[in-house]
């Protein structure tokens, strides 16, 4: 038996957006003693319920749930934060006799928490207005071709409009005279103190994943008054001290909602942008998940999928 097998198990159950995550987790929750911890960057915040798909108060009583709630919208969360608070948490899970269950489509956190973070300089407030500048003056595209030159593997990796990334891979070039690929490339591998089996919720239909995106795109703009995705952004609005530069607000809904609420476009426009940006998402969260080797793909379309989810934890436990 390897020293991997005597570590105690955690799963993680990873997967795109309308996958279904959050009922297999309860699924295997209700079966096995159980604790969920949130591998989303979007259910952190405090009154983003709606447009974030949170778990209802039935759901949330089925088993104690971990880094939902936990910080203002004003306030950032990072993958570092993630990756000490899930170690803490499944250790402390762990200590309880349960098993932990790490649930979400932030592919970034679990790759930060399998892979290890990278020792990258913070950020710099001076460069980085002065990179706003040059944006605003060359436009994204023209940053990226200078990450190409500077950076030929970071920039083949981005997307030329992706401003966040190329601006902060400029950065750590100028902070540190050494490319973004080759620091990272530097990174220690992460040993976790449990095994963690992956299973990865993956449709074999695409359309069907895309019906359901739209299917609840829609339940969140018809809701009733205060509980519709359009009255949450209102309220998140009137507060005054919120933006469309905050990660809270940049997440997906939010930001297409906030935009239509500042009028500039109309409610048709603002479903269709909705469910285009969710789709996206999903995509990017494929995408992660295929460059994830050791994951077990399970269809989430399948009516079994509980079922073999439950069975490569039974068996992983049985070792």
């Amino acid at each position: 038996m390897t020293q991997q097998q005597k570590q105690p198990l955690a799963v993680a159950i990873m997967g795109p957006t309308a996958s279904g995550k959050t009922a297999m987790a309860l699924a295997i929750a209700r079966r096995i003693p159980a604790e969920i911890i949130s591998v989303d960057s979007a259910l952190v915040y405090r009154g983003m319920d709606i447009g974030t798909a949170k778990p209802n108060a039935a759901e949330l009583a089925v088993a104690p749930h971990h880094l939902i709630d936990i910080i203002d919208p004003l306030d950032a969360y990072c993958a570092a934060q993630f990756c000490k608070d899930a170690l803490r948490l499944t250790a402390e899970i762990h200590a309880r006799g349960k098993l932990p269950l790490l649930v979400g489509g932030t592919m970034m956190y679990f790759k930060a928490l399998m892979d290890g973070l990278d020792d990258l300089p913070g950020a710099d407030p001076a460069l980085r207005a002065q990179l706003d500048l040059e944006a605003a003056r060359i436009g994204i595209p023209g940053l990226h071709a200078r990450l190409a030159q500077l950076d030929p593997a970071t920039a083949a990796r981005l997307k030329p409009n992706d401003a966040q990334r190329i601006q902060r891979a400029l950065e750590i070039i100028a902070l540190t005279g050494q490319k973004m690929s080759e620091l990272l490339a530097l990174r220690p591998k992460t040993e976790l103190p449990f095994t963690l089996l992956q299973l990865a919720l993956e449709p074999s239909d695409r359309s069907v994943l895309h019906q359901r995106i739209a299917s609840r795109f829609d339940a969140m703009l018809q809701g009733g008054p205060g509980h519709n995705l359009l009255d949450e952004v209102a309220a998140l609005r009137a507060r005054g001290d919120l933006h469309p530069g905050l990660p809270s607000i940049r997440c997906v809904g939010y930001r297409q909602a906030w935009e239509y609420l500042d009028g500039q476009y109309e409610l048709p426009t603002l479903r269709e942008k909705g469910i285009i940006a969710t789709r996206q998402l999903a995509k990017r969260q494929l995408t992660w998940l295929r460059a994830m080797p050791q994951r077990i793909a399970l269809d989430c379309l399948n009516p079994n999928a509980i079922d073999q989810a439950l069975l490569h934890i039974n068996q992983y436990q049985a070792i």
